[in-house]
């Protein structure tokens, strides 16, 4: 049975061992990915880890599910990088801090649970998009300076590394599960190139990464209106797109640790973050499915993970910038691959032949839509509009209407199936208005109506009926539907037989979601 998770819950049992070793392994994962995302955007790579350390210390202790990892994200640097070019860093520290403000006001407000509009083909198509992202991503490292492809020695040695790495993440937890496998794996690649002076990239050779405590920095910005017009568009993107993403993030680790988090507070505490990075001189952030899956998969369940990663990103910047700098890049890009492979849904392979069509090619886009556009709110959005418009067409052919005389000579129709803007067409053509006696029974025991399409389908019925002289009922109609006839009142004149043991089930919405 799932847990459900308190926000302040300190009190879960911890293993320690686990929690700070698994943070420490993703501490030194989080460095090239905040780096290569601040370049993303056109910003300095000490402004990509300080969005990394702000994101993840906050959300790790505020957020609504322990053990996800937040940071500096290819999402938002993609959607704020035009932004950086065209205005400066000034305004995308303002951008962040008012992206922030909309994401603590979608948790106040629980837009998270929203969420549950997202269909499993569109999780699928994310995380398989996400994970090939990420795996492309990883053929950067094989690539020169000057943009060239590796080759001889140089080639060899990087690749040797990178499979040695894979071999040990792979392999290790089949023996013992210790020490993280990934973290051993580092250490390892980190240990032959340092004692064997093996010439290799390292994590300095991209960027320095030494640095002081983020220092407070209230954007110097003219506060106006015609800024706020410049900085809302992209701020709002970047609420929406980090919203998706840290949500989906908690879905897949809810999945991962049978488990449930909560999202609304997860949205306020992404929202904390953002402000919070924003002012301290971050390019701000949301969850990250690849350092997410790597905590998991080490086996930390709890907070402290999130905090150790967080504080030991800052000390690689103020102490041991110098240390972590000589890392190198082979590790890193062999434990991405992993965590490239270990998200990627390959059930959803198996599972093709078995799934609808519809939700095939729904899984394909969201998959194409992530891995070309790298616009992930785009893709989900997508994903969920054609769901919903198959879901509404083959609705719209599953009304029916089952059709008797009773001894009194009234004709009953006894439609099931939902009564709206889709169906309309289908139900109007399962009524013989002509040859139909006197008095005519519309029962909706097992239907419903359900928007202004179906009131204006049932006032043209009626309307049909009328011209002929001839009365209608409609009977066993819900409280609501009753409602939407009451309402429109101006459009339907017609007789409403109630039957008051009639009762309509209620979703009941979980109230710490």
């Amino acid at each position: 049975m799932k847990k459900y998770l308190n926000l302040f819950d300190f009190s879960q049992k911890v293993n320690y061992r686990t929690e700070v070793l698994s943070g420490l392994t993703v501490a030194l994962a989080l460095v090239p990915e905040a780096i290569a995302f601040a370049f993303i955007a056109g910003l300095s790579p000490l402004t990509g880890l300080y969005a990394a350390f702000v994101m993840g210390l906050v959300t790790s202790i505020l957020g609504g599910r322990p053990g996800m990892i937040s940071g500096a994200t290819g999402a938002v640097a993609v959607v704020i990088v035009s932004l950086a070019k065209d205005y400066g860093v000034e305004y995308v520290f303002a951008t962040v801090i008012l992206a922030g403000i909309l994401q603590v006001a979608a948790g106040f407000l629980r837009l998270g649970k929203l969420m549950r509009l997202v269909p499993h083909p569109v999780i699928f198509g994310f995380v398989n998009g996400l994970a090939i992202i990420i795996f492309l991503s990883q053929l950067d490292q094989f690539k020169a300076v000057d943009g060239s492809w590796l080759s001889g020695i140089t080639l060899y040695t990087f690749l040797g590394l990178v499979f040695l790495t894979m071999l040990v993440i792979w392999g290790l937890p089949k023996l013992s599960k210790v020490v993280p496998a990934s973290l051993v794996a580092i250490l390892l690649v980190f240990g032959l190139v340092f004692f064997f002076n093996i010439d290799t990239r390292t994590i300095g050779d991209i960027a320095s990464i030494q640095g002081s405590f983020p220092p407070f920095h209230i954007p110097e910005l003219p506060f106006s209106l015609e800024t706020l017009q410049i900085i809302f568009p992209y701020a709002a993107i970047v609420a929406g797109v980090g919203l998706i993403e840290s949500l989906l993030t908690l879905n897949i680790v809810d999945e991962i640790t049978e488990t449930r988090g909560r999202g609304n507070k997860e949205a306020v505490a992404q929202g904390t973050a953002n402000i919070l990075s924003g002012l301290f001189s971050g390019m701000g952030g949301c969850a990250m499915i690849g350092q997410s899956l790597i905590n998991t998969s080490n086996g930390a369940r709890a907070r402290l993970s999130g905090i150790v990663a967080s504080l030991m990103l800052l000390a690689f910047v103020m102490f041991g910038s110098d240390l972590i700098e000589k890392v190198p890049m082979a590790a890193l890009t062999g434990l991405m691959i992993m965590v490239a492979l270990g998200t990627f849904e390959w059930a959803s392979l198996r599972v093709f032949k078995r799934m609808p069509k519809s939700d095939v090619l729904v899984m394909i886009l969201v998959t194409l839509v992530t891995i070309f556009l790298h616009n992930l709110a785009l893709a989900v959005l997508v994903g969920v509009v054609i769901s919903a418009l198959v879901f509404a067409w083959d609705n719209a052919l599953r009304i029916r209407a089952r059709k008797h005389v009773d001894e009194d000579g009234i004709k009953h129709y006894e439609i099931y199936g939902p009564l709206f803007f889709g169906s309309t067409t289908l139900f109007a053509e399962k009524f013989d208005v002509q040859n139909d006696p006197e008095e005519v029974v519309i029962d909706f025991a097992e239907s419903r109506v359900v928007d202004m399409s179906a009131i204006e389908a049932l006032n043209k019925i009626t309307e049909r009926y009328q011209k002929v002289g001839k009365k209608v009922h409609l009977k066993h109609l819900s409280k609501d539907c009753r409602r939407l006839l009451k309402n429109a009142d101006d459009i339907i004149e017609v007789n409403v037989m109630e039957d008051p043991t009639y009762k309509v089930a209620v979703d009941k919405i979980w109230p710490y979601t």
